[in-house]
């Protein structure tokens, strides 16, 4: 039996608490989706009713409203798939190679540039009718910066692993 850290819990909290939102909070949150949340606007009161308390006023808080805000525009499901694993699903659907070069600047993304591109991937993704894993998006991105970046690593893996070669 595994462990669950404190972090762990605060992801699956604060993912729990984004699916009771109701239609005008979810509504709130989609229209500030790809801002920062001094950008943000009549939606404070909302993101840090869900955030966990030991989260508020810490650099994370930046990458748990970005998720608050991207969390309104696709399907949540809980199985572990990374978004590499689920947008190569995308990829294989729609059988387009202009998802790689999207992906791959996603990859390359500092933390900073990831709203407006991460925004991107998950139109796409929701239009393809596929659902996210937002508690394990949330922990990548608290992990994105890692000077491994294995984040990435596995991302890639995920989503290059066995498709053809293209140029």
């Amino acid at each position: 039996m595994t462990e669950v850290t404190p972090r762990q819990q605060q992801v699956a909290a604060f993912i729990a608490a984004l699916a009771r939102l109701d239609n005008a909070g979810r509504a709130r949150l989609k229209r500030n989706a790809g801002r920062t949340l001094s950008e943000a606007r009549d939606v404070h009161r909302i993101f840090y009713q869900a955030l966990p308390r030991e989260i508020a006023g810490r650099p994370e808080e930046e990458s748990y409203f970005l998720i608050a805000t991207l969390y309104p525009l696709a399907k949540a499901r809980s199985d572990g798939k990374t978004l590499g694993a689920t947008l190569r699903t995308v990829r294989l659907l729609r059988e387009s190679t202009s998802i790689d070069r999207r992906f791959q600047a996603l990859l390359d993304s500092e933390l900073d540039q990831l709203q407006f591109r991460l925004r991107q991937i998950v139109r796409l993704i929701a239009a393809s009718e596929q659902a996210i894993d937002w508690g394990q998006l949330l922990n990548d991105l608290l992990a994105w910066n890692h000077p491994d970046r294995y984040v990435q690593l596995r991302w890639a893996r995920d989503y290059f692993v066995g498709l053809p070669a293209t140029a």
